[in-house]
C-alpha cells in the first residue's frame, strides 16, 4: 500500500508548487515584503546551512571550495545570494550559471544578484560544455544544487541537463535548494534526470514531494528554513 504524503510537517503545512507561488505573491502584495528581501533571506539562510554542513565534515567554509550550479529563474537567483554570502565568508565559489532563453533576458531578480555576486568575487561563468564545471566539481568540498526550483516542469534539458549529470559523475556531497532538481514538487517522482542530494533546505514550507517515501533517496536529510514569510501566512497555506 503507498505511503499517504503528510499534511504537515514539523508543526507547519505540507503543500504544492502553486499554493506556494499564491504564498510568494501574497508576502509582497498583501505584506509588503519586495521579492528582493525574500531572496536575500533565502539566500543567507542557505549559506548559514552549507556553512554548517561543512562545518559538520570538519571542513571550514572560510577555506572551502563551493561549487553552485544555478537556473535562470529564481532558484538560481536564490543560489546567487548564498554564493556571494558564502565568497564574502572566505569561501572560494565558482557560479556556473545557465544561459538565459535565446532574445530574453535573465529575470530581474537574476539580474540584481548576478551583479553582487561577482562584485563580491565569485567567479560567474556561462553553463556550457567549456565552462570547466566537470573541473571545478572535481576540487571542491560542496556542490549547491540551484537549477530547478518549484516552478519547473518537464524533463530537465540542455545546459540544466548536462550541470545535473556532471553534479552526478563529481560523487561530491550536494546541497539544494528548495528541492532536488528534477524531482516533481508535488509527486516527488522524476524522469530519470534528477539530483541527488544529501541535504535539501526547503524554503518556507515542505513540498510534498519531498515527503513523499519514494523521493527520500534524492531529498536526502530535508530541513525547512525561516526565510521571513510572515507566520500567519505559513499557518494559512493549503
Amino acid at each position: 500500500m503507498k505511503e499517504p504524503i503528510p499534511s504537515t510537517w514539523e508543526g507547519l503545512p505540507v503543500v504544492g508548487a502553486a499554493s506556494m507561488r499564491a504564498l510568494d505573491a501574497a508576502a509582497t502584495a498583501q505584506h509588503g515584503i519586495p521579492a528582493l528581501e525574500l531572496m536575500e533571506k533565502a539566500g543567507r539562510a542557505v549559506a548559514a546551512e552549507c556553512a554548517a554542513f561543512l562545518g559538520a565534515r570538519g571542513i571550514d567554509s572560510a577555506k572551502a571550495k563551493v561549487v553552485v550550479c544555478c537556473g535562470r529563474g529564481a532558484n538560481g537567483g536564490d543560489g546567487l545570494v548564498a554564493g556571494r554570502v558564502l565568497r564574502e565568508g572566505g569561501a572560494s565559489v565558482t557560479a556556473f550559471l545557465c544561459p538565459p532563453k535565446t532574445g530574453a533576458p535573465y529575470p530581474e531578480l537574476v539580474r540584481a544578484n548576478l551583479e553582487r555576486a561577482k562584485a563580491a568575487g565569485v567567479d560567474v561563468r556561462e553553463a556550457g560544455a567549456e565552462a570547466g564545471l566537470a573541473e571545478a566539481l572535481a576540487a571542491a568540498d560542496l556542490a549547491l544544487d540551484a537549477l530547478l526550483g518549484t516552478g519547473a516542469t518537464g524533463k530537465p534539458a540542455g545546459a540544466i541537463h548536462h550541470m545535473i549529470r556532471e553534479l552526478t559523475k563529481a560523487k561530491k556531497p550536494v546541497v539544494a535548494i528548495d528541492i532536488p532538481s528534477g524531482l516533481h514538487p508535488d509527486t516527488g517522482y522524476h524522469s530519470g534526470v534528477f539530483v541527488t542530494a544529501e541535504l535539501t533546505l526547503a524554503l518556507g514550507l515542505a513540498k510534498k514531494g519531498l515527503l513523499a517515501a519514494h523521493a527520500k533517496p534524492q531529498v536526502g536529510t530535508l530541513k525547512v528554513l525561516d526565510v521571513g514569510y510572515p507566520a500567519a501566512l505559513l499557518k494559512a497555506a493549503r
